[in-house]
């Protein structure tokens, strides 16, 4: 037997045999017996305890922390005078103790071992008496600067945390203790990040999240509902009118803007449950909206928090888990940095919340089988019961379109699933301030391997060395700019001129998203805003063809303007160039590529003028061929890029591009296929399929109403995609005549062999 299995039987042993283990020390003020009950209910320890060495992955999880803890509790605590950055001393600590003090009050609640109890309150007490006497923290580059840390954001995250900590160990402590906690310590750190904090506390944004969450946790462990009113529904300052409220009781700006936890719900989330900011930062704000609801719901069910908005905040568990690759890494929307993924312990939270308030959905059980942990509470004992009874069922990632908006109509972000690989195509609304300026951009995924890639943030989030872990000013000037991504250019300006406020105004309008026919799936979405006068028209398409193994992506893009401009579409390939079937000169030291709007960052290596055939490029990644082949016209431009120019601290990756630049257009036309074909094996180093599968790619028909490309590919077969540009009804019937053959068809499109 293992020392975990050893462990496990002990505690279930120590729990059966102890006469006080169905007992309850103390009661509340007000003679109910109500804590813990955030999080961790009296009725789940009771069940938890019952089931103890019969639940492995609790067994497990639980076996961690008490070690973990146990080590921290002969090691001791230090409280430190704040003064860091993220990943310095004193924020890490900060840090680190929250989260000790959360486990340890789930460790006393579950053990029923005092010494847990004891560690939460003297660090509590240490707090209390060093929190009055510190200032605003020193680092001052927050626009909310905090006490604990250099922000709110994190000040709020510690409250989140140590609030359930204080729920945990509330009838250990005596009244006096409690009194003297309340008001040297909670309801001053409330205040501070609140009504001190307005800036902050009453937003849109994740940031508010944390805030309202953190103000709502510490009330109801409280009991104190003036302090949840303002976590519901915001803190009245001088931008408010306070006889105005929305029908939740909430504040509303003078604007019209609506401000509190249940806004923070409303307005980002889509009927649909994807949050406008992206996925990176919809799991990290997924904590706070679930964790809050979780408490809401076992302490003031009245609320009906999980019903609100149609049960968004449920939906939203099992959209962010369709936002992820194969290896359950996000997708990089907006702001985010690379590797994120499901194994987060913010989704350790989400899939057991969403399984035990959602209906008990098997698939989230094998999600929660692969992380491997549950939490330490009534939501994980429901995952892990389900998990030991084997109820669990795989989770089927599909093709699937998450709108976005309050109401679902800012456009959306569609997935296309085929074998194994993924095309994100993005169409949304800007996404708050995480948004950058990219709208109709892709990013393809082969396996779990990003082949034509996001570049994601400028960030190393909590390395001190790279800006004290926080964003760089690289991702103002790189990373959110349009020619990092995968998108559109014009005149060499970022999209919307790359203004906030501008930007948010505007979203992409969603054309057509049909993905019944697994052999062909096709997201197309239109963009007129980006640049002024001119409207653009971009249709993603998966086609499985019988003849080949993998399938491959048709990509068309159509630019119309009232000006003529200099077009430049980037493709962000990631992997070792093998060969191209064009000339190109190689520069015998890099280029600048321009001054501004991120050009200033790329670095022309080589060029070519085309002539209007098609131009291949055959690449390397992970030990599979990728071919991308390209429509060209007469005077077209390619360009060889490299990332890292004007980067003097070497914060951005030295990653390639190839853009292609139409010149002095007016209308444009840009098409091309990515084909996935072959795989190299450094051991037996042997290549296999090493080259396309498609001999060219045409254009049959370009006209307002209609575009028709032909794709002629080895095996001697000719397919034609045609796509009506302007009629996207599905009952539509079309017929259409090209070098006098007939096109008949019913719905926005058609594919079809040319025989």
């Amino acid at each position: 037997m293992n020392k975990i299995h050893i462990l496990v039987f002990s505690i279930a042993f120590v729990l059966v045999s102890c006469n006080k283990t169905a007992e309850f020390k103390t009661v509340d003020k007000t003679g109910e017996q109500s804590h813990p009950s955030l999080v961790l209910t009296k009725k789940g320890v009771k069940d938890i305890r019952a089931n103890l060495g019969q639940i492995p992955i609790f067994d497990k999880t639980l076996a961690a922390a008490q070690k973990e803890i146990d080590a921290e509790i002969i090691k001791g605590f230090d409280v430190p005078v704040p003064k860091d950055y993220s990943g310095g001393y004193t924020h890490e600590t900060h840090k680190k103790n929250y989260i000790l003090m959360q486990k340890a009050g789930v460790l006393y609640q579950i053990l029923d071992d005092d010494k847990y109890a004891k560690y939460v309150k003297d660090m509590l007490f240490e707090y209390a008496r060093q929190y009055p006497t510190w200032p605003i923290h020193p680092k001052p580059r927050s626009y909310a600067r905090g006490k604990l840390f250099w922000q709110c954001l994190n000040d709020s995250n510690w409250l989140v945390y140590t609030s359930q900590a204080y729920d945990c160990i509330y009838e250990y402590l005596s009244e006096e203790e409690r009194n003297t906690l309340e008001t040297d310590l909670f309801k001053p750190f409330a205040d501070y990040i609140s009504k001190e904090n307005p800036q902050f506390f009453n937003r849109v944004h994740n940031h508010a999240t944390w805030g309202n969450a953190a103000v709502g946790m510490i009330a109801l462990a409280m009991d104190d509902d003036a302090l949840l009113d303002r976590a519901l529904n915001g803190v009245n300052d001088d931008k408010f009118d306070p006889d105005e409220k929305d029908n939740d009781g909430g504040y509303i700006r003078k604007d019209g803007q609506k401000i509190g936890f249940f806004a923070n719900v409303n307005e980002p989330f889509s009927p649909d449950g994807y949050f406008t900011e992206g996925p990176y930062y919809q799991r990290y704000a997924s904590y706070p909206f679930l964790i809050f609801a979780q408490a809401l719901q076992n302490k003031k069910p009245e609320q009906k928090v999980f019903e609100y908005k149609d049960g968004v905040l449920l939906k939203s568990v099992n959209a962010l888990l369709n936002l992820s690759n194969a290896d359950g890494e996000f997708f990089l929307l907006n702001d985010a940095q690379k590797g994120m993924s499901y194994f987060n312990s913010s989704l350790i939270s989400t899939v057991d919340i969403g399984y035990h308030f959602g209906g008990n959905n098997p698939e989230l059980l094998s999600i929660a089988e692969m992380q491997d942990e549950v939490t330490l509470d009534d939501a994980g004992l429901a995952v892990a019961l389900g998990i030991a009874a084997a109820r669990e069922k795989p989770f089927v990632k599909k093709s699937i379109e998450l709108s976005d908006g309050a109401n679902g109509d800012e456009g959306a972000v569609g997935i296309l699933r085929s074998g194994d690989m993924e095309l994100v195509f993005k169409y949304t609304a800007h996404g708050l301030s995480h948004g950058h300026y990219d709208k109709l951009s892709f990013a393809l995924f082969d396996g779990g391997t990003e082949v034509v890639q996001d570049y994601g943030m400028s960030r190393f989030v909590n390395i001190e060395q790279k800006g004290g872990g926080n964003y760089l000013k690289e991702n103002t000037t790189w990373a959110k700019q349009s020619i990092a991504h995968n998108t559109l250019v014009q005149n060499e300006k970022s999209q919307f001129n790359g203004k906030y406020d501008i930007g948010s105004k505007y979203h992409s309008n969603k054309y057509i998203f049909s993905v019944e026919d697994e052999n062909i799936q096709v997201a197309s979405a239109k963009e007129e805003n980006a640049y002024p006068g001119t409207k653009i028209h971009r249709t993603m398409v998966t086609i499985k063809d019988k003849d080949y193994q993998n399938p491959y992506v048709l990509d068309i893009m159509r630019v119309s303007s009232e000006s003529s401009n200099q077009y430049d579409l980037p493709f962000f390939f990631l992997g070792q160039i093998m060969q191209t079937n064009f000339d190109y000169k190689k520069l015998d030291a890099p280029e600048i590529l321009g001054n501004s709007a991120g050009y200033q960052h790329l670095y022309k290596e080589a060029g070519a003028l085309v002539n209007g055939e098609n131009i291949k490029l055959n690449w390397l990644q992970n030990d599979k061929f990728y071919t991308y082949s390209a429509i060209t016209f007469n005077n077209d431009e390619v360009i060889f890029g490299r990332i890292g120019a004007n980067d003097p601290d070497f914060n951005l990756r030295n990653e390639q591009t190839l853009i292609l630049r139409k010149n002095n257009a007016k209308d444009a036309l840009f098409v091309s296929t990515i084909e996935s074909h072959g795989t190299y094996s450094p051991v037996s180093e042997l290549a296999v399929n090493a080259y396309s599968n498609i001999d060219d790619v045409s254009v049959l028909l370009d006209s307002k109403e209609y575009t028709a490309i032909q794709i002629n590919t080895k095996n001697d077969t000719s397919k034609v995609f045609i796509i009506s540009n302007e009629n996207n009804d599905k009952e539509s019937e079309h017929k259409l005549t090209i070098d006098n053959k007939e096109y008949t068809w019913r719905g926005s499109y058609i594919l079809t062999e040319n025989k």
